[in-house]
């Protein structure tokens, strides 16, 4: 007997005209956690920020993500109910975001912030890269609160049933999501930024961390119904996305360390 998901309500507390939904109150945990981490992180030496400056950083890439993760779901997935309804564009609290539009929207947000506070542009994005794992992750329990993103029918016994798909057992991506992009890529660049890297280092570590781990559950979750797979079967929108962060992020690795070699030789 398979676990069948829950039906939540998407709207988590009513307040009159205002609906507060489970989907923005994962995003508010995920800036929370962002804020409260980034606090702690700021500590370090190397640091290009100072702990009271983590607040002016949020707010940047708070606008940024939800711009940027916004436009970048119409752009990449939505495109002609977009024109067919324009309004949707505003309507963030439904659900449908992109999270390669919304790290367009962060790299710019962090170079605008750069600028504020004269720090490197490399310098903030691998400042900010663990913390952006928290929001993902939160993210993907909102997606898992929702019941959408479902996985391909498996008989695996972690399996769940979707009432909304269908009564298969299926692979639960959005909790696969958030344990790979969420916790094992905080644990991972939060360890490896323990020590100064070469500028750019951790950036690009989160580059291919991301991408390997969403490339990869890509395999088990459905694409999009109106996309569909691009090509040989199984080729996703996630993952012809994904594919040039892995390269950039390798290249950015590369370069980080060959400079500093360089400059130290």
């Amino acid at each position: 007997m398979y676990p069948t998901h829950p039906f939540i309500d998407p709207v988590a507390l009513s307040l009159g005209p205002l609906s507060i939904h489970w989907y923005g109150l994962m995003y508010l945990v995920g800036f929370a956690g962002f804020w409260w981490v980034g606090r702690i992180h700021a500590r370090k030496p190397w640091s290009p920020v100072k702990p009271e400056q983590v607040g002016d950083m949020l707010f940047y890439g708070v606008i940024g993500i939800i711009v940027g993760g916004r436009l970048g779901y119409i752009l990449f997935y939505n495109f002609d109910a977009w024109l067919a309804d324009p309004a949707m564009l505003l309507r963030v609290w439904q659900g449908g975001m992109s999270f390669h539009g919304g790290l367009i929207g962060a790299l710019v947000a962090s170079w605008l912030y750069g600028r504020k506070v004269n720090a490197r542009f490399f310098q903030i994005t691998d400042f900010i890269a663990p913390l952006a794992c928290i929001g993902l992750g939160t993210g993907r329990i909102g997606n898992w609160i929702n019941g959408e993103l479902w996985g391909k029918p498996t008989d695996l016994p972690w399996a769940m049933i979707f009432p909304a798909a269908d009564m298969l057992p299926r692979h639960p991506s959005q909790l696969y999501q958030a344990a790979l992009e969420g916790l094992a890529l905080f644990t991972i660049l939060w360890l490896f930024s323990r020590h100064q890297r070469p500028v750019a280092a951790v950036s690009g570590l989160f580059l291919i961390g991301y991408g390997v781990f969403r490339f990869l559950v890509e395999f088990v979750r459905l694409p999009d119904a109106h996309i569909g797979y691009l090509a040989f079967g199984w080729l996703t929108m996630g993952q012809l996305l994904t594919l040039p962060m892995v390269l950039a992020g390798i290249v950015m690795m590369a370069w980080a360390y060959n400079r500093n070699k360089s400059a130290t030789a």
